[in-house]
């Protein structure tokens, strides 16, 4: 990703992946109001654009391209964004418990002339059954706060997942061979 790159995310896994990268990046957060319904393959995929377009038409990324991401997990078609407190928290890992859910990213690359290209990658996790005393630990370690579906899988999250078909990177946050797809040579 050669050039100025302004990531349109608060995402500190985000950015983490980035740097990983080695790509040169700043961010900005983009002023949006986020879908939250419908279907969820659509949502991600707008959210993502929605971002980047804010982004974009903040003034600061006249000579930038603007990468905006947005992430769900996706049980029985519906999606399942970042829990509002501890109890939701609770409610979504119960319905997780010993089933297996998509997480869903979607990711847009608006370029400084206006261009924009968009995709979403898919991830089928497994997470394990969760008993009483796993979901009481995993709550108390507030990682499920800001994080879609309750739990990062890069972190303490990981011990409640049982298995993953797909792109690891995606469910962290930003899903690397799309990326690299999009943009292209």
């Amino acid at each position: 990703m050669g050039g100025g790159v302004i990531l349109a995310s608060r995402s500190t896994q985000r950015r983490a992946i980035l740097e990983q990268l080695g790509v040169a990046f700043r961010v900005e957060a983009p002023e949006v109001e986020e879908l939250t319904g419908g279907d969820p393959r659509r949502l991600v995929r707008e959210n993502a654009l929605r971002k980047a377009r804010a982004v974009a038409h903040s003034g600061s990324a006249a000579s930038d391209r603007v990468l905006g991401a947005d992430t769900a997990v996706v049980l029985d078609g519906h999606a399942f964004g970042k829990p509002r407190d501890e109890s939701e928290a609770e409610t979504f890992l119960r319905r997780l418990s010993g089933r297996t859910h998509e997480v869903m990213s979607g990711i847009a690359l608006r370029e400084p002339d206006g261009a924009e290209r968009s995709d979403v990658a898919v991830t089928r996790v497994r997470f394990r059954r969760l008993e009483p005393p796993d979901l009481a630990w995993y709550l108390a370690t507030e990682e499920w706060r800001e994080r879609a579906g309750a739990y990062a899988i890069q972190g303490r999250g990981a011990a409640l997942v049982e298995e993953i078909e797909g792109d690891y990177w995606n469910v962290v946050g930003l899903p690397v061979p799309l990326l690299v797809a999009l943009v292209g040579p």
